[in-house]
């Protein structure tokens, strides 16, 4: 009499020990984001805030320094792809690519949040074209500074996985509506 029991657990054992080629193309691809600093769970890269920082930066510089408001005003919005299609990111291709193939739900979290920064700063950037006193315009920086500030930190929670959490959604609506 044979047994099939040892031949049955060492083909149980190959397929514990050898990964299948779809895990291992995940696993490649997971490397490969996140050696080009892209969040393999998201798909999204934190060098987008980049963009949104420097808008902060140039912003924290006007109360003190009147004449960054028109540095500010040249600032311009761009999308997650414009982004880095105009970037030097060395792995710009493969951030928008993982952009697109992104969980929609994360990347719908995301947008929401970028969405919301862009409309603050085009918001203040058109009220700073219309103001006239430098103090008018400084009230206006440290107003959007404190408005997009924690936004940018939700951002880049997302980024990292962490996603928005209830609390922080009410947040987002308070910023949103004052």
């Amino acid at each position: 009499m044979t047994s099939t029991a040892p031949k049955t657990a060492q083909k149980t054992a190959q397929i514990v020990r050898e990964p299948s080629r779809k895990d291992a193309g995940k696993a490649a691809r997971a490397a490969e984001l996140r050696a080009a600093n892209i969040n393999p769970r998201t798909g999204l890269a934190t060098d987008y805030l980049n963009h949104f920082n420097e808008a902060i930066m140039l912003l924290e510089m006007i109360p003190d320094m009147p004449d960054c408001a028109e540095d500010f005003l040249t600032w311009q919005p761009l999308s997650y792809r414009e982004h880095f299609a105009a970037s030097n990111f060395r792995a710009r291709e493969l951030a928008i690519a993982a952009y697109d193939s992104a969980d929609p739900a994360i990347r719908g979290e995301f947008d929401g949040i970028t969405s919301a920064m862009t409309s603050i700063l085009t918001a203040v950037g058109a009220a700073m074209r219309q103001a006239r006193q430098d103090k008018t315009r400084a009230t206006l920086a440290e107003q959007a500074t404190g408005w997009v500030k924690p936004l940018v930190t939700l951002a880049g929670g997302i980024i990292n996985g962490q996603g928005i959490q209830s609390g922080h959604e009410a947040d987002v609506d308070y910023i949103m509506t004052h």
